[in-house]
């Protein structure tokens, strides 16, 4: 099994777990230059909130988007428009990626920020 099979398959036990639990998810997604983020519906039909480092605030405000600085950014970032949005309880779906480096500073800056999970 390659990398990428052992991190869905993490991913997919994951969500099986999030479904039954009936709850926004903040769900993420990691590449090698960049860290994105998303608070989705129950159903998982609509976006209610997003944020990344491509955004422009947070691409000026840190100086790599690669490195944990710029995920706690993301972490603030995201947990701002969710609560805008109405949304305070989320479940984390760390996509099968393995909790730590840049998926756990966005994890504590969103919980720092307000989010609850």
């Amino acid at each position: 099994m390659d990398k990428k099979s052992a991190r869905l398959k993490r991913a997919l036990k994951l969500r099986c777990k999030i479904k039954k639990q009936e709850v926004n998810r903040l769900t993420i997604h990691r590449t090698s230059q960049h860290i994105y983020a998303q608070v989705l519906s129950v159903d998982g039909k609509a976006t209610l909130a997003a944020a990344s480092t491509l955004e422009v605030g947070i691409k000026t405000a840190v100086k790599n988007t690669s490195n944990v600085n710029a995920a706690m950014e993301v972490g603030k970032q995201i947990a701002e428009k969710a609560i805008a949005a109405g949304v305070t309880h989320v479940a984390f779906d760390r996509s099968g990626f393995k909790y730590h480096g840049r998926v756990k500073a966005l994890a504590d800056a969103a919980r720092e920020a307000g989010l609850k999970f």
